[in-house]
């Protein structure tokens, strides 16, 4: 039984990238394929699809590289965990790395990265951050 699936796929996406694989598979849910979606658009990985095995789905998340084998993503950490929430109002959300990384906030207007709802004004329960 896993308790914490989010923590799941952040730790296959983090073991991916140092083994230097191309692509990872995870197990599918909607709140994993809107991350997997933010990552994306916010340049860490390549690409992102869905596959069904039966009544099961799998994500497979294509993970990107640059020059030389340097892996997009140096670093991938959970922040709010099942025993522990974290939750930040807009003034606590400061820019990851000077505005190189990202957090990735749940908000009641959905996921979205740190920079947005700096721009919109809201807060919300901190998922993870990458750099």
């Amino acid at each position: 039984m896993m308790t914490d699936p989010i923590g799941d796929m952040l730790t296959r996406i983090r073991n991916g990238v140092r083994a230097g694989k191309a692509e990872v598979a995870i197990p599918h849910s909607r709140l994993k394929e809107q991350i997997a979606d933010l990552l994306k658009k916010e340049g860490f990985i390549q690409d992102y699809r869905t596959t069904s095995e039966g009544v099961r789905k799998t994500l497979i998340v294509s993970l990107r590289y640059i020059q030389r084998g340097e892996s997009a993503i140096h670093h991938i950490r959970r922040v709010s965990k099942p025993g522990r929430r974290v939750y930040a109002d807009v003034a606590s959300l400061r820019p990851v790395k000077r505005g190189l990384g990202t957090a990735i906030v749940s908000t009641s207007q959905g996921l979205l990265p740190d920079r947005e709802c700096r721009r919109r004004n809201i807060g919300g329960e901190v998922i993870c951050v990458v750099w």
